[in-house]
């Protein structure tokens, strides 16, 4: 019978899901976006991230720091990024930030690099009707 240790696996999972929820809490807390970008990023978490560009926008220089912020990102967080803004973008609320988060990429990536990114052809697909 596995099912003690299944349960006992799902409830790992779960409490590792909630300390790293926590450590978002703080990372934004203690003002440290780049982290808090890049666990939620890792945590799949669109609204999160869009909420840490907003709280990078709110600050003094906020395009300044976004910039920064997104610059140092790895390429595969970059790309994730890309797909959220997306979303971000179809919505009135949130094009602002994704029209930042648009134009930091376009900026500092070279276009040679930005076609390499995985989805870069949809993604300018949907972002046209909306930019």
């Amino acid at each position: 019978d596995v099912t003690e240790i299944e349960e006992k696996e799902a409830q790992a999972k779960q409490e590792e899901q909630i300390m790293k929820e926590q450590e978002l809490s703080n990372l934004l807390h203690e003002k440290k976006y780049l982290k808090a970008l890049g666990l939620a990023i890792s945590l799949d978490r669109p609204h999160t991230v869009l909420m840490v560009v907003k709280a990078i926008l709110k600050e003094t220089d906020g395009r300044k720091h976004l910039e920064e912020n997104i610059v140092r990102l790895r390429k595969d967080q970059k790309e994730a990024v890309l797909t959220f803004l997306v979303t971000w973008n179809t919505n009135s609320r949130n094009c602002h930030e994704a029209q930042a988060v648009m134009e930091t990429l376009l900026k500092h990536e070279a276009p040679d690099s930005l076609l390499q990114y995985s989805g870069i052809k949809s993604a300018v697909e949907s972002l046209l009707p909306y930019t």
